[in-house]
C-alpha cells in the first residue's frame, strides 16, 4: 500500500508536466493556425487586387482547407468562381455553406442569395427561381424580387412578371407602371398571334389603364384596327399616340399614310404628317408624306430640301432613287449601290442604355433588356 502511494506521489509531477507540455503544444498550434489563416487570406486578397484570379483562387482554397469553418473565405471563393464562369464550383461552395448546421441566420440568407445568383448566371432559371423564392421574408427579399422580375422577362413569363412588379410596388420599391404596360402589350401580341382577339383586347385595356400615357398600347390598337380594315379607328388611335408621344409617331408613319389612303382621309392626314415632319424632320415621315402627295415634283422638292438641311446617307439614298438621267445609268446604279451599302450600318436603331443596334425598333432591348431605351430615330438621324 505504501509502495503504491509513493508511486502515485511520484507520478503526479510527471502527469502535471505532460499536461503542461500538451497545453503548450495546443496553444502553439492554435497560434500558428491563427497566424497562417489570415496570412493566406491576405495573400489571396493581394493577388485578387493585382487581377491574378487563378493564383487568388489557389490561395483561398488553401485557406479554406486549413480552416473549413471560415465563412468569409467561402463567400470570397464562391464569388470568384462565379466571376470566372465556374458556376458548378460556385454552387458547391455555397451549398456547402448551407449544409452547415451551425451557420448563423444572416450568413444562411446570404449564402442562399449567392446560390440563387450562381443559378441565374449559369442559366438554370428554374433552380434560380426556387432559390430566389426561398428568400421571402429575409433582408434579401427585395433584391430577390427584382432578380425574379428580370428572370421572368428573360423567360417571357409575362403574367409572373406582372405579379412580381405589383408586389414590388406594394412595398414601395418604385413605380413599375410603364414596364407592366409593356408586359400586357406582350400578352396582347401573343394573343393576337394565336387568334385570340378578345384576350388581346383585354390585355391592351389593362395596359392603357396602368399607363394611360404609354404609346405602345395605342400603336397596337391602331395596327389591330387597320388589319380589320377599320382605318378610321386606326387613324384615331395613332393620332392619340402622336399627342402623347410625338417622337414615336414616326414608327407608324408609313402605316398611317396607307390607312389614310384606304380610308379616304388623305387631305387631313397629309396635314398631320406635315405638322409632325415640321416638328421632327426624319425620313420615315418624309416617305409617308410622299405616299399622300399628288404632285411628285412637290415630293422631290421636299426631299431635296431635307437633304440640304440633313445631309444624311439615308436622304442621299432616297434622292438617288429618282435622280434624273444626267449620268449614265450604270454609273447612277453603282453610286446608288455604294451609298446604300454605306448607309446600311447607320440605318439602325441604337439602344441608349447599352448601345445594342438593330435593324428594327424594339420596345425592350435584346442586349440589356431595358424598356423604352431605343430612340424612335435611326442612328444617322440622331
Amino acid at each position: 500500500m505504501g509502495f503504491e502511494l509513493s508511486l502515485l506521489l511520484m507520478g503526479l509531477p510527471l502527469m502535471f508536466a505532460a499536461g503542461w507540455l500538451a497545453s503548450r503544444f495546443d496553444f502553439r498550434q492554435l497560434k500558428r493556425e491563427a497566424r497562417d489563416s489570415p496570412k493566406a487570406y491576405f495573400k489571396g486578397l493581394n493577388l485578387l487586387l493585382n487581377e491574378q484570379q487563378d493564383k487568388a483562387i489557389d490561395a483561398f482554397i488553401e485557406a479554406v482547407q486549413n480552416d473549413p469553418d471560415t465563412t468569409e473565405l467561402h463567400f470570397a471563393l464562391g464569388n470568384l468562381f462565379r466571376r470566372r464562369g465556374e458556376f458548378e464550383r460556385a454552387v458547391r461552395v455555397h451549398e456547402h455553406l448551407l449544409s452547415r448546421a451551425d451557420l448563423p441566420r444572416a450568413d444562411r440568407d446570404r449564402a442562399q442569395y449567392a446560390l440563387a445568383q450562381d443559378f441565374m448566371k449559369a442559366g438554370l432559371f428554374d433552380r434560380a427561381e426556387g432559390a430566389y423564392q426561398a428568400l421571402k421574408g429575409t433582408p434579401f427579399e427585395t433584391d430577390a424580387q427584382l432578380a425574379l422580375l428580370s428572370l421572368y422577362e428573360r423567360s417571357r413569363d409575362w403574367r409572373a412578371a406582372i405579379e412580381t412588379a405589383s408586389a414590388l410596388e406594394q412595398v414601395g420599391t418604385g413605380s413599375f407602371a410603364s414596364r407592366v404596360a409593356h408586359y400586357w402589350c406582350e400578352l396582347a401580341q401573343e394573343a393576337d398571334d394565336k387568334g385570340q382577339a378578345e384576350e388581346g383586347s383585354n390585355a391592351l385595356r389593362h395596359a392603357r389603364e396602368i399607363a394611360p400615357l404609354a404609346a405602345r398600347p395605342l400603336l397596337m390598337l391602331g395596327y389591330r384596327a387597320a388589319r380589320a380594315s377599320d382605318h378610321d379607328a386606326a387613324l384615331q388611335h395613332w393620332n392619340a399616340m402622336r399627342q402623347r408621344d410625338p417622337g414615336a409617331f414616326a414608327l407608324v408613319a408609313h402605316d398611317y399614310a396607307t390607312s389614310a389612303k384606304a380610308g379616304d382621309r388623305v387631305i387631313d392626314s397629309r396635314a398631320i404628317l406635315a405638322e409632325a415632319y415640321a416638328a421632327t424632320p426624319n425620313m420615315d415621315l418624309l416617305r409617308a408624306l410622299a405616299l399622300l402627295d399628288d404632285d411628285p415634283l412637290a415630293s422631290r422638292h421636299r426631299l431635296l430640301e431635307h437633304l440640304q438641311r440633313q445631309p444624311t446617307l439615308s436622304a442621299a439614298q432616297e434622292a438617288l432613287k429618282g435622280a434624273p438621267g444626267s449620268v449614265e445609268p450604270a454609273v447612277a446604279k453603282g453610286v446608288a449601290q455604294a451609298v446604300a451599302r454605306a448607309a446600311l450600318p447607320l440605318q439602325r436603331y441604337r439602344c441608349a442604355a447599352c448601345g445594342f443596334e438593330a435593324q428594327r425598333y424594339f420596345w425592350q432591348c435584346p442586349g440589356c433588356l431595358s424598356w423604352d431605351s431605343y430612340p424612335p430615330q435611326r442612328i444617322d438621324e440622331l
